[in-house]
């Protein structure tokens, strides 16, 4: 029985998708939210999920690096996996934001460093080893809706640094942070435009099955989001020099994008209903439905710190709704996690077996853009 166990679990450190860390992400921010509602308790409870499954997830992702080297390094070199890795960005920065508002100031500080140091390794090795370096099929053809978690990574950065801001502690230290946030944030602008012409790309010149619909298509909408929260932390930073550049853009922008945020709801609701019911691809748990967890919570937030920052109380009032919706998200996804991982480690069960997809015509399986499979 012990045995069993143990080799069951090996199996899941073996299969860990990078981009589990989305439960970080999506627990941190509907954390927030919850605060900025005066809902204390649940975002406390939120809190304690968000900092304990990050602590987990980076002791599994070193024990996997560690015993399976090989496994780690074929999904970091492959275009349709590989940008998973940037959750861990994008979930520490979540993290460090919601420490920010409990006044833990000082470990807000060491996960934004951390989190900025591979923002920048993964900025370049990621696009480089995973992508531009390999000959062998169109880079479009390998694009999906894990690219656009750069992006997050990228206003992630933006949004810890403008956390920092009110509590920082010399002149210069604000000066250095409003750096860092306008400069995270510009990037994370070029890096959605490329991002979105790609993927509209693989769209539009490769067959896209209703099974390669997969759940981080739902990222595009979380990158407008974070932007949009990005935009709404930049705006209310201190007067640095930096800030007064650009603080009217930045405020426009953000609703600019907010506008779009909104507008894909819908498109992504019925690209789900069509990938589900219409062609009935199963909906059963898997660790991607955290990439739409997210996203619904980001939106919620973002409207929240717009309504406020550029004085839009009905964006504010659409966030505060949201916030709802997001949360009831998370209860079901949560609840379906725990049961997969019983089944899956206590009682040794897998879910029913996705069928064979065929090839598509760059040469991949067609249903291989999903970067974190059932596992």
């Amino acid at each position: 029985m012990a045995d069993s166990l143990r080799q069951r679990v090996l199996e899941g450190v073996r299969g860990l998708a990078p981009g589990y860390f989305a439960l970080v992400m999506a627990s941190g921010i509907l954390s927030v939210g919850l605060q900025m509602q005066g809902f204390a308790g649940l975002s406390a409870a939120l809190l304690g999920v968000c900092a304990g499954s990050w602590a987990v997830l980076c002791l599994l992702t070193v024990w996997r690096f560690a015993a399976f080297r090989r496994e780690f390094v074929v999904e970091f070199l492959d275009p349709r996996r590989a940008f998973g890795f940037f959750t861990f960005v994008a979930g520490t920065n979540v993290l460090a934001t919601r420490l920010t508002t409990t006044g833990w100031h000082g470990a807000t500080a060491v996960l934004l460093g951390l989190a900025g140091a591979v923002w920048l390794v993964l900025g370049y090795v990621v696009p480089w080893s995973a992508v531009l370096s390999r000959r062998t099929r169109p880079v479009v053809s390998t694009a999906n809706g894990t690219w656009f978690i750069w992006v997050v990574a990228s206003q992630s950065v933006a949004v810890a640094a403008a956390a920092l801001d009110p509590v920082a502690g010399s002149e210069a230290g604000r000066h250095v942070l409003s750096v860092v946030a306008v400069a995270s944030w510009s990037v994370g602008l070029f890096l959605y435009a490329a991002a979105g012409v790609l993927v509209t790309l693989r769209m539009m010149l490769y067959p896209l099955r209703p099974v390669d619909l997969t759940p981080p298509y739902w990222v595009a909408m979380g990158a407008c989001a974070i932007t949009v929260l990005a935009a709404s932390r930049i705006v209310e930073m201190s007067d640095t020099p930096m800030v007064a550049v650009v603080r009217g853009l930045v405020a426009g922008l953000g609703v600019v994008f907010w506008a779009f945020a909104t507008w894909l709801i819908p498109a992504l609701v019925a690209a789900g209903w069509w990938r589900h019911r219409v062609h009935g691809v199963p909906l059963r748990y898997e660790s991607s439905l955290w990439s739409v967890v997210f996203p619904l919570g980001m939106y919620a937030v973002a409207g929240i710190y717009l309504g406020r920052a550029d004085d839009l109380p009905l964006v504010g009032l659409v966030g505060a709704a949201w916030l709802w919706v997001a949360l009831g998200a998370w209860a079901v996804v949560f609840t379906a996690m725990v049961a997969h991982l019983a089944r899956r480690l206590l009682l040794g069960r897998r879910g029913p077996a996705p069928a064979w997809p065929e090839a598509d015509p760059a040469g991949a399986p067609a249903g291989s853009g999903d970067p974190d499979t059932t596992r």
